[in-house]
């Protein structure tokens, strides 16, 4: 629960920004992220989805001020 009041904390425009800006290895390119998850990290939280692309599984570190 911590880590979804951590992302809920950053404003909405940024958050659409980092979802739109997650690199895939198959795509070799930034991707959106969809049906993903958010977990606590020491550096911050990660998101962990798919590739709206491909589906290829992908992450995203956003890490905390």
């Amino acid at each position: 629960m911590d880590a979804n009041k951590k992302w809920l904390s950053i404003p909405k425009e940024f958050r659409s920004q980092l979802r739109k800006n997650v690199f895939c290895t198959k795509c070799k390119d930034a991707v959106t992220i969809e049906s993903f998850t958010i977990e606590d990290h020491h550096f911050g939280i990660v998101l962990h989805g798919k590739c709206q692309q491909c589906g290829q599984e992908v992450a995203r570190v956003v890490e905390a001020e």
